[in-house]
């Protein structure tokens, strides 16, 4: 096989296996390759990988060694990306009643997707994270896109307890501006205590919702070392119930009845 051949098989293999560690003798055998080979091809991937700001090939040594990619994408890249979505979001037809804005459209779009998840996964990538986490809503897409780039499995947390998954751990807990009492559930099945998990989330407000995951996630000893939502509304009248966490958008001065809103860049830009 040529080495421009082998070059688009290995490149193919870690785009599509982030995060996994593979031993070099799975390729010498698959390429029909010496190991000097395959290792001077993985320098040449680790380099364009570095260059197009997209992560890199972490080599390790040793019988039990290999290489795995670690995704990591260029943050100035994703700047012209992400002020194109706020440029859709100001559309004023957005505008819903309460104060919410209509992001269904974008969250369903996988490109998008896609492109928010590197962004969370470039914020969150020197933390070592065992389980992303989600509350059931819009943003359970993108939850599963940052878990693919992350090599974790999601965990979603449930507004009401399902008998097909067994035992539960469930708790009250206060939304945001409306100050009402809600529940959350998660099956004990689902998350093992003590892991390290990062929450995602599509919107906030005032933070109760993610407040009361942290709460949730506290009975399963787990530790909560991120917190990233997509969209945040900014809220005067209220007071942040939430202090460590990223955001990729803001909306502020939302005029519901005249449908007026702005939207710019988040705290992850600033």
């Amino acid at each position: 096989m040529k080495r421009s051949d082998r070059l688009i098989g290995l490149t193919n293999y870690f785009i599509n296996h982030p995060q996994e560690l593979m031993q070099l003798s799975y390729f010498t055998e698959r390429y029909d390759a010496s190991k000097s080979s395959i290792s001077e091809d993985l320098d040449i991937i680790h380099d364009m990988f570095v260059h197009e700001g997209i992560g890199s090939l972490e080599r390790i040594s040793g019988a039990a060694g290999g290489a795995q990619y670690i995704p990591f994408f260029s943050k100035e890249q994703s700047v012209e990306k992400m002020k194109q979505l706020c440029y859709k979001l100001e559309d004023p037809s957005r505008v819903l009643p309460g104060g919410y804005v209509y992001m269904s459209d974008l969250l369903g779009d996988p490109r998008i997707v896609q492109e928010i998840a590197k962004v969370f996964v470039t914020a969150f990538h020197e933390q070592s994270i065992d389980a992303v986490v989600t509350v059931e809503t819009k943003g359970i897409s993108l939850a599963y896109a940052v878990a693919n780039l992350l090599h974790v499995p999601v965990v979603i947390i449930r507004r009401n307890m399902r008998v097909t998954e067994g035992s539960s751990v469930s708790i009250n807990y206060v939304s945001g501006r409306s100050q009402r009492i809600q529940t959350m559930v998660l099956p004990k099945r689902n998350l093992k205590e003590g892991m390290n998990v990062c929450i995602i989330d599509d919107f906030m407000k005032v933070g109760g919702t993610v407040t009361g995951m942290i709460s949730l996630l506290e009975e399963f000893k787990a530790k909560v070392v991120g917190v990233g939502v997509f969209a945040e509304a900014e809220d005067d009248e209220n007071e942040r119930m939430v202090d460590e966490y990223i955001s990729l958008v803001k909306v502020s001065n939302m005029n519901v009845k005249n449908k007026q809103i702005d939207v710019t860049l988040g705290s992850f830009y600033q």
